[in-house]
């Protein structure tokens, strides 16, 4: 899908190449080299139960990238930049088992979350700024929290057995 496609600004999903052959599979996820990607700082790798919901978050200056390789969610973006032209905007779109092998491109600004479909769910998320443990309870700090059921993004994540909030 290309960018312009996207309801989101900056917003981008990267199809992925898989290479079979008898001994299994070699997938690239992220190059140095992809227009979309705006450098490393952080690798991390989360599992989630199914129904389980995580929304919402942002980050000021952070970009992360998502790549599902077990499991399936939902993901949700809502665009919060102010002057964005697509401000209030919200996309969301499947990643995981079951679906094209993507990325995912979350711009700094856009709020985001998601709700696992099918569990469990492993996440894989490249950041490009590293987790500051010393401010683990933003507002402030890198990383920004809403509540999932905010009326201003006005989103219904549907049955919500089990949320977190980021």
């Amino acid at each position: 899908m290309a960018m312009t496609d996207l309801p989101i600004a900056g917003v981008d999903l990267k199809e992925l190449t898989r290479h079979d052959d008898a001994r299994g599979f070699f997938q690239e996820i992220i190059r140095g080299s992809d227009p979309f990607f705006r450098g490393f700082a952080q690798l991390s790798w989360c599992r989630r139960d199914a129904g389980v919901i995580t929304a919402w978050h942002f980050h000021p200056n952070q970009w992360d990238w998502w790549f599902v390789p077990h499991g399936r969610i939902r993901a949700v973006l809502h665009d919060l930049r102010e002057g964005s032209a697509t401000r209030h905007r919200t996309f969301e779109t499947e990643l995981g088992e079951g679906t094209p092998d993507r990325v995912l491109a979350i711009p700094n600004g856009v709020a985001h979350g998601y709700k696992v479909l099918d569990g469990p769910m492993e996440l894989f998320y490249v950041t490009s700024v590293e987790y500051n443990s010393k401010n683990p309870d933003p507002p402030i700090g890198e990383e920004g929290r809403i509540p999932h059921d905010d009326p201003s993004i006005g989103y219904d994540w549907g049955p919500r057995p089990n949320v977190t909030p980021r």
